[in-house]
């Protein structure tokens, strides 16, 4: 038990540390084009109520770095974003992108489903199945997190257990089978099903554990007095 643990805590660090910074960039890079992609929409009362509304349409760098700096100071969704694709680059780092050519993609198509496998004869622990499942529940949390503050989004249109959970691991499955067809197609690592079972056995969890908060969160304003 202990060895599966550190075995855990150890990959979980790893996957953390490495792709961190790379992450980061390519974040703030992103939430440059989607400053863009939200230009002249409702989106920018939010530069607009901070004293900037003359000066979002100027050109330059410098002014592009300011307007990034106050739309995350002021939007809640525009933070929301950010974390999300944060933690999508992160995936995309470990999935893909850091990930060693395969001569045959299709070697382990059945395998991983336990935290024991055979190779060479031997029998060596892997936790590859916890990990995966730990991989998507930050994913679904923080992707309800920031579509529930997108008025414009259709995705979550109620807030019943059902829609969520279906949302959840219908966008979980979707995500993990494009990252296997781009790894099978690329021969980035190897094609496998338990890989999209127990990611998206963890879009399943998280989308529960949004919920659970949600109706938490929810309760609680309810039960808190008005003010004065």
């Amino acid at each position: 038990m202990i060895d599966i643990f550190n075995n855990i805590l150890t990959n979980v660090l790893t996957a953390l540390y490495q792709p961190f910074w790379f992450a980061i960039l390519l974040s703030v890079f992103f939430m440059f084009f989607w400053l863009y992609s939200h230009e002249d929409t409702d989106d920018n009362n939010a530069a607009e109520n901070s004293g900037s509304k003359d000066r979002i349409h100027q050109r330059g760098y410098k002014q592009a770095a300011k307007y990034w700096i106050i739309y995350f100071k002021t939007s809640s969704t525009f933070r929301r974003t950010f974390l999300f694709v944060f933690y999508i680059s992160m995936i995309l780092f470990r999935t893909l992108l850091n990930r060693n050519m395969w001569m045959n993609p299709l070697s382990k198509v059945l395998g991983g489903w336990w935290i024991y496998e055979e190779s060479n004869g031997e029998i060596t622990l892997t936790t590859e199945c916890f990990e995966n499942v730990m991989l998507m529940v930050p994913f679904t949390v923080l992707l309800m997190w920031a579509v529930r503050s997108n008025v414009r989004t259709k995705l979550l249109k109620d807030m019943k257990l059902s829609t969520v959970l279906w949302q959840s691991v219908k966008i979980t499955f979707l995500f993990s089978f494009t990252i296997e067809f781009l790894q099978l197609f690329l021969r980035l690592g190897t094609w496998q099903l338990s890989d999209i079972f127990y990611n998206t056995l963890g879009g399943f969890i998280g989308g529960l554990i949004y919920w659970i908060c949600y109706r938490v969160k929810h309760r609680e304003n309810e039960t808190q007095p008005h003010g004065k």
